[in-house]
């Protein structure tokens, strides 16, 4: 039976859950949410997995997380494994190409993708992002600038677009 190997990320104030096949980070969680969250999302989408607890094998993501959350680190190396539609996984690929330290609209992630009148399609599947930091939907806010919905919390998501400020 194939693996998802799993821990409890705890770095400073962050604590979440975040979970990985052998083929790549598959999962980061909301913080203070319950393992039951990250759970009930693997084993929908990874349902002939069996979840085991093990910090040893997500030491690598652990690193690089850790280094971006210390403003270390502007771009993640490591492989995800993501489950989504052919659209879903268009868009999360979308979102790797926001650089650092920029925002982008739900429009331009929409036209970015040749799909201008996708709008709220492109907004479900961005809240639909499984990878939360390393699959930066952070960076995606209202034509106006506002900021907007984001699994993580809108808390978290200023976070970490002060934190890509350099204003900590």
């Amino acid at each position: 039976m194939n693996k998802i190997y799993w821990t409890h990320f705890i770095h400073h104030e962050w604590k979440l859950y975040m979970a990985a096949t052998e083929n790549g980070l598959c999962y980061v969680g909301s913080p203070n949410k319950p393992y039951e969250e990250m759970e009930k999302w693997l084993t929908k989408r990874f349902p002939k997995y069996k979840l085991e607890e093990n910090p040893k094998a997500l030491e690598l993501y652990i690193i690089e997380i850790k280094e971006y959350l210390d403003g270390d680190r502007s771009e993640f190396t490591l492989p995800v494994e993501l489950k989504g539609t052919a659209f879903q996984l268009a868009i999360w690929d979308a979102l790797t190409k926001i650089p650092y330290g920029e925002k982008k609209s739900y429009s331009q992630i929409a036209e970015f993708i040749n799909n201008s009148a996708a709008i709220r399609a492109v907004g479900a599947a961005i809240g639909a992002n499984p990878v939360l930091i390393t699959i930066p939907c952070h960076r995606v806010v209202a034509k106006n600038g506002s900021l907007t919905g984001y699994r993580g919390g809108l808390e978290m998501k200023e976070k970490l677009l002060t934190l890509e400020k350099g204003e900590q």
